[in-house]
């Protein structure tokens, strides 16, 4: 009987926003064991050259960029495609957080968050669909609980939240039949060892932390790593234009003072 030559499936190529720590670099350390190339966008070089060390692997990049220059951002884009070949997979991580009352708020603060949390999902997106579509790709957009619900003095996180869960539809619908676009709202995940060794430390969490999910537990990354990792995946191709909130259930819940 005659050998029959199976084709070996080309490797997948994701670009990883805020790749260096927390959610990021889990999803990158979950991306690489799946067999991805992976590479990192993140301006912390401290971390992200740790995650070079730690993953130890021709197959994970590290870049550092400000995610809200565009020109970084295209030139991102560009190295990615330089050292692999393509695109197949768009993770947007990266966010940041300020609070505080919204009279106090500053024109500067509020841009920030908004340009780092949303604007950079577009550049990302603008730069990368040319070669998402080529691959037939998948783009996943980390938004939050924070874009569904609110806890006081959280204007500008909320609104750039908000605002992803709109861009993931209206992306999802303009790239319909080329790049599925969707999205997750993440609830609390703790962190704390996915961090950078400089500011690495163990959680200090409370049974009452834990219980007052209806799963039982506060969230880690690997939560939000394992839904991406389906979302990019062919078991995912009927799936596009949504948001899928992962938070133990706390969204459901009817809180009251007692």
């Amino acid at each position: 009987m005659p050998l029959i030559d199976t084709p070996i499936p080309k490797r997948k190529t994701a670009i990883v926003t805020g790749g260096a720590q927390g959610i990021g670099k889990c999803i990158c350390k979950m991306f690489l064991a799946d067999g991805m190339n992976v590479v990192a966008a993140d301006i912390d070089a401290e971390s992200g050259n740790e995650c070079s060390r730690e993953f130890k692997t021709d197959r994970f990049k590290f870049l550092k960029y400000d995610v809200r220059n565009e020109k970084a951002v295209r030139i991102c884009v560009e190295k990615t495609v330089e050292f692999f070949g393509g695109i197949d997979v768009l993770v947007n991580n990266v966010g940041i957080f300020s609070g505080g009352k919204v009279q106090a708020l500053s024109l500067e603060d509020w841009n920030r968050v908004i340009e780092t949390n949303l604007t950079a999902v577009f550049l990302f997106a603008k730069f990368a669909i040319p070669h998402l579509e080529a691959e037939k790709g998948s783009i996943v957009n980390i938004s939050s609980t924070r874009a569904l619900q609110s806890e006081k003095d959280t204007e500008a996180y909320s609104a750039s939240k908000g605002g992803l869960l709109a861009l993931t539809h209206a992306l999802a619908v303009s790239l319909a039949g080329t790049v599925r676009v969707n999205c997750i709202s993440p609830g609390w995940i703790d962190v704390s060892m996915w961090k950078k060794k400089s500011s690495r430390k163990k959680a200090v969490l409370s049974a009452l932390d834990h219980s007052q999910h209806p799963v039982g537990r506060v969230g880690i990354p690997e939560d939000i790593a394992e839904m991406a990792l389906f979302l990019v995946s062919e078991k995912a191709g009927f799936i596009t234009g949504q948001n899928f909130v992962v938070d133990g259930g706390m969204t459901r819940k009817m809180i009251y003072v007692e």
